[in-house]
């Protein structure tokens, strides 16, 4: 049974930085895409981040540049960082992952920017 449990998050100021941790159990290692996305209500699910098992990363647009993804223990964990953080990223995040077998998703958790 795969299990993605998410870490981080809150209220965080304008301007200011967060950081996002998703330690997985279960992924079947070999390839896999390990990753970030984000949703508002009333908007689809949107992609901020992934990391592929052959090290190559991917970025949403809208995130690109203020953002940085990093996997530890052969993407067993995945973090994502992100800076210059504005009022638009507030949404929940969800961390995502996918093996051979199929998709699966984190708890979610709420990230607020806001003065």
């Amino acid at each position: 049974q795969v299990q993605l449990v998410q870490f981080g998050g809150g209220l965080v100021q304008p301007g200011g930085s967060l950081r996002l941790s998703c330690a997985s159990s279960g992924i079947i290692l070999g390839s896999y895409v390990m990753g970030w996305y984000r949703q508002v209500p009333g908007h689809e699910r949107e992609l901020v981040a992934t990391f592929t098992s052959d090290g190559n990363t991917n970025y949403g647009d809208s995130v690109k540049g203020r953002c940085t993804i990093t996997a530890d223990n052969n993407g067993l964990s995945v973090s994502l960082h992100m800076n210059s953080l504005k009022p638009e990223d507030t949404a929940v995040y969800f961390c995502h992952g996918r093996d051979r077998r199929g998709d699966y998703w984190g708890q979610g958790t709420q990230v607020t920017v806001s003065s």
